[in-house]
């Protein structure tokens, strides 16, 4: 029997060492030469094209081998620094044909994210700078206590301000008594920050920070004569174990999640995920940390790509230059680049697979980025249950999901995103804030509406957190004109004696999206996006097939609309947005966020486009094909949430996790429940705790008091559900129609006198 030929690496692979040091090579023999000097940014696989991956995608889920690949190309984006002057340029390359296949370069304004050595060398110059020696000569500072900057993104750019490529910092001290790197140096800020040209770089300026209370000035007050004191209250902000001014809980017993016959999942060596009916490509990028790529279930697409966009983090202290303190994690730094290496038993329980990821340093050799992915299962609760109270028996079956988790660090916060696949069809998608306020020194014995007093002398600011998480649908087909976008609602019906004659019903609403738009979170009308697949129905119901997602009403942006902060982010101003796909399309707030003072290209821009989701452009009739810059297109969706994070003292030192999630669920596309056919095992390793100074049973059974507590018991005369009136519920036998008692004087509720002991009063 002739060997059947292996298949072709498939399109969406993670990048390897060797394609990382070709692509390089062939940017430095196309860029390098004449003096310039490259200064590597990010090299990572460039996604293939939509209509060249789908072809690939459907012979690959048909089991055929696909008659075209898609070419193996990588994106390098780099400096080209040639006299001192850096030029932000972009290659793509064919690492298999050995070519670069294109080239680019951007205007000195586009700013892209910071790179961990450009962080690294902001802090060796700073402390260098006699500017900034002659601003720490303001202040006395306790014996023992060494500076520590965390450096910060400038943020935007005032109206009138043009400048380089700018980077600043935030100032602390750490006391140095403990011996101790781990220290808490965010008890510590100084009211200071330094500003550092980053292509010169030199220290251009330090700017002094307000420090008043309610009713005092925006501005900072004149230096004194001498030095201010700083940190006079003598006490400390420690999290680390092992410096707490107060012991550990010792009465906390372990709990150990176990899988004693293994993971129900399996990872393939070019990152196909398959767990229970659900099939998944896993990325991972430089910008946006984990993404996942042509989601199936069951062998149908549910979606072409999921992923986390941007996040601002706006600050609402009035005072200057805080203004300018807004970031976007993902576009300023990159979510990717700052990813954890997570840790056995500590970021993810049970039993866990890692993804590492290969990135880049400044020389753009390459580097693994160990452990950024962890892949797992957990048990969320019960998933379905029903009890029959007329035998008194409990089906029940638990929620099990697959969990796709990454951690980013970003100076004092963390962010924990994660996509949840579970076995009823649903993608919960999560987010978790924790780590360290952002936080301002603050005079003592002051109070401010800016933000709270949590720590003496330190005022942790009031600020936002703006999340914006991109979906690609592809609802039970892979075609660009299949999937359609609906807004549903349920409106009340006004009483009226021909349609609502007692005012109790209410009326369902449907408006499919036919172009580019944006809409908010309406709860009062129980707003919900649907995608569906306009030309399949079910069978049952006869809608069509698809899924949904309720957007939240969180809180969006606060700032004034006139202002930079407003203009840098549009896309936090509502909370769904749907445009037409365009490849390479990924960023809410724009490529280039960085000292940006507006948005270019992000959905803002998108939408005013003005793409189109049906045959023919709406208000233009006959018309089809492209009209201006809009075009007939597949829709795209943005579902964008707030944190508005007003701190409290019990998030300090390190706050507990802040959590949002929002689910993507079936609706319709399936004929019944698809977790009917999980098993309800019974957990062997659950026992029985005493109470009331009780003993348990050394064997885990209960005695006869705890036995009623169960719902599964074979003795239904020690069950809860053997007694109806436990649970306001009927009894009695099932009965056939012929055999109904006749006669207008039997009664029908014998089953509920015998219950509650009623006789039949005598007349």
């Amino acid at each position: 029997m002739p060997n059947m030929p292996s298949p072709p690496p498939h399109p969406l692979r993670p990048l390897s060492d060797e394609e990382l040091v070709r692509a390089r090579e062939l940017v430095v023999e196309k860029h390098g030469g004449e003096g310039a000097v490259l200064f590597f940014r990010s090299i990572y696989a460039a996604e293939p094209k939509r209509e060249e991956l789908v072809p690939f995608l459907i012979a690959e889920h048909a089991g055929e081998a696909p008659t075209t690949t898609p070419p193996r190309k990588v994106k390098v984006l780099f400096d080209r620094v040639k006299d001192g002057a850096p030029q932000l340029s972009e290659a793509v390359v064919d690492v298999e044909a050995g070519e670069v296949c294109s080239s680019k370069t951007f205007p000195a304004y586009c700013q892209t994210s910071y790179t961990a050595a450009e962080f690294g060398m902001f802090y060796d110059i700073c402390v260098a700078s006699d500017l900034f020696k002659k601003a720490l000569e303001e202040f006395a500072l306790p014996e023992g206590f060494a500076i520590t900057i965390d450096p910060w993104p400038y943020g935007g750019l005032d109206p009138d301000e043009d400048v380089p490529r700018y980077m600043q910092g935030l100032v602390y001290a750490r006391n140095t008594a403990s011996d101790n790197p781990d220290s808490n140096h965010y008890g510590y800020p100084l009211p200071i920050i330094p500003v550092m040209d980053v292509a010169t770089k030199t220290m251009i300026r330090v700017d002094r920070l307000a420090t008043g209370g309610t009713g005092d000035s925006l501005y900072p007050t004149v230096p004194a004569g001498k030095p201010k004191k700083l940190f006079e209250h003598g006490q400390s902000a420690e999290y680390a174990p092992e410096l707490l001014d107060r012991p550990l809980r010792a009465d906390l017993k372990p709990i150990n999640i176990t899988q004693p016959e293994g993971a129900s999942f399996k990872v393939h060596s070019d990152n196909l995920v398959e767990w229970q009916k659900w099939r998944f490509r896993l990325g991972f990028t430089p910008r946006e940390g984990a993404v996942l790529h042509d989601v199936c279930y069951d062998g149908r697409p549910v979606l072409y790509r999921l992923s986390f966009s941007e996040m601002t983090v706006p600050y609402g202290d009035a005072r200057p230059p805080f203004h300018r303190k807004q970031a976007f994690d993902f576009g300023d730094g990159g979510i990717g680049r700052a990813a954890n290496n997570l840790k056995l038993g500590c970021d993810c329980l049970g039993a866990i697979h890692y993804v590492s990821a290969v990135v880049t340093d400044s020389q753009g050799k390459p580097d693994v980025a160990e452990n950024v992915v962890c892949l797992h299962e957990q048990d969320n609760g019960i998933g379905w249950k029903h009890t029959n109270f007329r035998t008194g028996r409990a089906v029940v079956t638990r929620l099990r999901e697959f969990v796709v988790q990454f951690i980013a660090t970003l100076a004092n916060y963390e962010y924990v995103f994660a996509y949840k696949l579970d076995t009823a069809g649903g993608i919960s998608v999560e987010t978790r804030a924790t780590g360290i306020v952002s936080v301002v020194p603050i005079d003592d014995g002051k109070t401010s509406g800016y933000g709270n007093v949590v720590f003496p002398g330190v005022l942790a600011q009031n600020h936002q957190h703006i999340f914006a998480v991109r979906i690609d649908p592809s609802i039970d087909s892979y075609g660009s004109s299949d999937t359609a976008v609906v807004v549903e609602e349920s409106h009340p019906i006004p009483m009226n004696p021909e349609t609502n004659p007692f005012g109790n019903g209410y009326e369902v609403r449907q408006q499919r999206i036919e172009s580019a738009m944006y809409t908010d979170a309406e709860p009062r009308l129980n707003r919900v996006v649907k995608m569906e697949n306009v030309h399949k129905k079910n069978p049952i119901s006869g809608k069509r097939v698809g899924y949904k997602f309720m957007p939240a009403a969180t809180q969006l942006l606060l700032a004034d609309e006139r202002s930079t902060q407003a203009a840098r982010a549009p896309y936090a101003k509502h909370h769904v947005w749907v445009t037409g796909y365009r490849d390479e399309e990924l960023w809410a707030a724009g490529e280039f966020t960085n000292q940006s003072k507006r948005e270019e290209g992000g959905v803002k821009a998108m939408v005013e486009r003005g793409d189109w989701f049906v045959d023919d452009e709406p208000g233009k009739n006959g018309s089809s094909g492209e009209t201006g810059r809009g075009r007939r297109s597949s829709p795209v969706v943005w579902n964008v949430f707030g944190l508005t994070h007003n701190p409290r003292v019990e998030d300090w030192p390190v706050m507990p996790v802040q959590i949002h999630q929002f689910h993507i669920r079936p609706a319709d596309f399936f004929t019944s429940n698809p977790a009917l056919d999980m098993p309800g095992r019974k957990d062997e390793a659950s026992v029985l705790v005493s109470c009331c100074g009780k003993q348990a049973n050394t064997n885990g059974t209960a005695s006869a008091s705890q036995a009623s507590l169960r719902t599964d018991s074979d003795d239904a005369s020690t069950s809860v559900q053997a007694n109806p009136v436990a649970h306001l519920q009927g009894s009695g036998a099932d009965v056939y129609p012929d055999e109904l008692p006749k006669g207008e004087d039997k009664r029908h509720s014998a089953t509920l006198s015998r219950l509650f002991g009623w006789k039949r009063e005598a007349k």
